[in-house]
């Protein structure tokens, strides 16, 4: 009888292979793990933390308190740092002829800190025997708190949960989208999805099936010459996931790099954690200089405009180019190449391994040395000729034919900057296509 999950499948001279169905099991269970410590973590936090500060921002009703006692509280050890402290107050406060007594109060959440000397300065701070605002929850009045506010720590330790949840969910989807399928069937259905053309957009390029369709290039009039070419990568989405980035990497580490600030500045310096978080740290830095870098680049120089006389090209024809480059520069150089590209993707053991190489590039136009003022673009023209015997644009499941023209900015006291123009080149007539 066959089983829904084996071990081993079929047996290959000495050894057996793994079941598909057993290692997608084991998948889902380690995603599976991930998911949901990060949704219990998070409705932890939600619940205990974040639920009651919101409630006693925006839903306790406010009242006056008399001092009765104030003490500062000892906690539990935390790690190798010592005890934690924080401060509390016995209050008396009255509420519809009803009179309170409350020990241990202060803020809603109740979390100790190891740093003592704030704690403390917070407990001196209240004069025994005077009133102080207090505010309390009307659904239970022996509910109190005698400070309100949001503890801004509190939603930078949500990345941690949230990770987890992100990791976890989109490991489970892949996961299942793949369980018990074979690489060939993935393989067929990866061709069949490619193959969907729902919009009919590929009309004109039947007529070479493994060219990639240009239709996001002649979709686009110029203004001066037929087309204007697509960048490949935008500069916003750049900024933006390099942005993200930036924010939930620094964002992570600035909760391990506050804990160390903290114990040195105690005068017991957690030195593992120190020397732990210094990497990472250094990663965090390097990401803020990228990011730094790809601001100056969007910021300071102007939008790149590259049209062409013609579309698709072909191999030994030459066509005109018009380049367009705003801003307010002073260019040490300004180029255009063309450039071709080869991408291959292999299986090498259990790996998926892509490689690409640049197999052709040639200059189209260089001007050195000069100025572009804010309002009046730098304007030119240029011939790009494509070789006669070059190998035409080719798209495949593990290969792929990429030209573009590229175009390369020196500026003086800013980085370089360098922006892709997608093209496609069809095969010669009577050219056996590959």
């Amino acid at each position: 009888m066959s089983r829904f999950i084996r071990l081993y499948e079929k047996k290959r001279g000495d050894r057996r292979t793994g079941s598909k169905a057993f290692g997608n099991l084991g998948e889902a269970l380690f995603f599976g793990f991930f998911f949901v410590i990060g949704c219990a973590a998070f409705a932890f936090m939600f619940w205990m933390l974040l639920w009651p500060e919101w409630r006693a921002n925006r839903q306790f009703a406010e009242t006056t308190a008399t001092i009765e006692d104030r003490t500062l509280g000892v906690g539990a050890a935390s790690g190798d740092s010592g005890p934690t402290y924080r401060p509390e107050f016995r209050i008396r406060y009255t509420i519809d002829g009803k009179t309170y007594t409350q020990d241990k109060v202060y803020a809603v959440t109740g979390i100790y800190s190891d740093d003592k000397q704030i704690a403390q300065a917070t407990v001196d701070s209240f004069q025994v025997g005077q009133e102080y605002p207090c505010w309390y929850d009307p659904i239970n009045p022996e509910r109190v708190v005698l400070v309100r506010g949001y503890s801004g720590w509190l939603y930078l330790f949500l990345l941690i949960p949230l990770s987890f949840i992100v990791i976890g969910a989109g490991g489970l989807i892949y996961t299942l989208l793949r369980w018990n399928t074979s690489a060939e069937r993935q393989a067929v259905l990866t061709q069949r999805a490619a193959k969907l053309d729902l919009f009919d957009l590929d009309r004109a390029n039947r007529e070479y099936p493994t060219v990639p369709a240009d239709v996001n290039v002649t979709n686009s009039p110029g203004t001066t010459l037929a087309y204007r070419l697509p960048m490949v990568a935008s500069t916003g989405w750049t900024l933006f996931a390099v942005a993200l980035a930036c924010v939930f990497w620094n964002g992570i580490i600035a909760i391990f790099v506050t804990m160390a600030i903290r114990s040195i500045a105690r005068g017991e310096p957690d030195w593992f954690l120190v020397v732990f978080v210094t990497p990472f740290v250094a990663i965090g830095v390097s990401l803020v200089v990228y990011f730094v870098r790809e601001v100056l680049v969007h910021t300071g120089v102007g939008p790149t405009r590259l049209e062409i006389s013609a579309h698709p090209l072909a191999p030994g024809e030459c066509y005109d180019a018009y380049l367009s480059q705003a801003g307010r520069l002073t260019m040490n150089s300004l180029e255009v190449w063309l450039a071709c590209e080869e991408k291959a993707t292999y299986r090498q053991g259990t790996d998926t391994r892509t490689e690409t190489r640049q197999v052709y590039l040639e200059r189209c136009f260089v001007r050195e040395g000069f100025e572009i003022h804010q309002g009046l673009p730098f304007e030119s023209r240029c011939q790009v000729r494509v070789p006669e015997q070059a190998m035409h644009s080719f798209r495949a499941d593990h290969n792929e034919v990429r030209w573009k023209l590229v175009v390369k900015g020196s500026v003086a006291g800013w980085p370089d900057y360098s922006r892709e123009f997608q093209i496609v080149v069809n095969p010669n007539d009577g050219h056996d296509q590959a």
